[in-house]
């Protein structure tokens, strides 16, 4: 629901006011299907890597700052992606709070898109959590989350395998297209050729 000077009324596109409007793809900044309560929802996640000093920040706006550190340790040690001399800040647009492990995926997809000085392709999506092991864990409500990116019109998702649809299934979620992910180093090899 939204005030407005007639009262409360309802919201049809609650994500709308979680995504930012960039007319092109800008670099550090990746759409997150994420669940308020059991309603999917999409929200931008948003990471800035700058030149840091000799102790750099890690700074974490609506996401867990402790998992943010965890995300750094696994990118450098899985994926080769090195931020430890870097300032590292994270940012869900809108205020929103964001406390589920599946916002892992995007989050560090957003860092390495900010590193590498390069947007995700327009119209991506990602979730899923993402182990100490370099693992894609599986999120609870996919086919759900998939439902709604496909609805708002996304056409590229990058998911936990667990969570891709099989067979038949995959023709629910019309024009996106589902990139299924077992380990967090196939998922940045995926969005640098996407």
């Amino acid at each position: 629901f939204a005030m407005t000077d007639k009262g409360l009324k309802g919201v049809s596109n609650p994500s709308a006011i979680f995504l930012s409007t960039h007319g092109e793809p800008v670099p550090g900044s990746c759409v997150l299907v994420t669940l308020e309560g059991t309603r999917p929802m999409l929200v931008e996640v948003q990471a800035l890597v700058d030149a840091g000093g000799p102790s750099p920040r890690r700074l974490s706006v609506g996401l867990e700052r402790d998992r943010l550190a965890m995300m750094l340790a696994v990118l450098h040690r899985h994926a080769g992606i090195a931020a430890l001399d870097q300032d590292v800040f994270v940012n869900a647009v809108g205020g929103v709070r964001i406390s589920e492990p599946a916002a892992d995926l995007a989050v560090m997809l957003a860092i390495q898109s900010s590193l590498r000085g390069k947007p995700l392709p327009r119209g991506f999506v990602a979730f899923g959590e993402v182990g100490l092991a370099g693992e894609v864990r599986p999120a609870p409500r996919g086919q759900e989350r998939l439902r709604e990116a496909a609805k708002l019109g996304f056409a590229s998702a990058i998911v936990p395998k667990a969570n891709a649809p099989k067979g038949t299934a995959a023709k629910a979620y019309e024009g996106l297209t589902i990139h299924p992910v077992e380990r967090i180093e196939e998922a940045i090899d995926l969005v640098r050729r996407l």
